[in-house]
């Protein structure tokens, strides 16, 4: 039980460590301001391994490395990074709790790819105003044809990516974890 304990601990640091290195650099610019960056993958398999608790701790983990040292968007940056990375990793490692298997991690990726496009618009709605310094009129004019489209296009690749590596990463692992505390 111990021994479980400890690889999970330390592998969801490793997934800390690696989320954040994909974030720092592999970002992309697409519109505006927004960035890609391939970051949820880890998160949401850190998810698929150990549940939504894991997936909320790396995210807020990464999260907060990313504010103090890369990013240029502050606290309303660090916000809106883990709302987006938890409506995805969460809502996917919940689904998938439910059902672990790959159809259930399937079916858990597509919910997180709806629910952090529709939850992404709301905040983008709320927060981009007071960040670009427009009027919210300005930012509404954007949902559809910037927002829309990048969040459509950053949680179609990252469900796509973490499906491919299901497999791979998660199913051996789950073997390994067996037996150990999940969220």
């Amino acid at each position: 039980m111990m021994k479980n304990k400890t690889r999970r601990m330390v592998t969801a640091g490793v997934l800390c460590a690696l989320a954040y290195a994909a974030a720092a650099v592999g970002r992309v610019p697409l519109v505006l301001f927004l960035k890609y960056d391939p970051k949820d993958i880890i998160i949401a398999v850190g998810g698929l391994l150990f549940g939504p608790l894991t997936a909320l701790a790396v995210a807020l983990t990464v999260s907060l490395a990313e504010t103090v040292t890369v990013s240029e968007t502050g606290i309303l940056g660090l916000l809106m990074n883990v709302i987006s990375s938890c409506s995805f990793a969460c809502t996917a490692s919940l689904i998938h709790r439910r059902r672990p298997t790959a159809r259930g991690a399937a079916t858990g990726l597509l919910c997180g790819w709806g629910c952090m496009t529709v939850v992404m618009l709301f905040w983008n709605y709320l927060i981009a105003p007071v960040y670009m310094g427009w009027p919210r009129e300005a930012v509404a004019k954007l949902l559809l044809p910037a927002f829309l489209p990048f969040n459509l296009i950053k949680g179609g690749l990252n469900a796509a990516i973490t499906m491919l590596l299901y497999r791979p990463v998660v199913e051996p692992a789950a073997g390994k974890f067996r037996g150990a505390p999940r969220d």
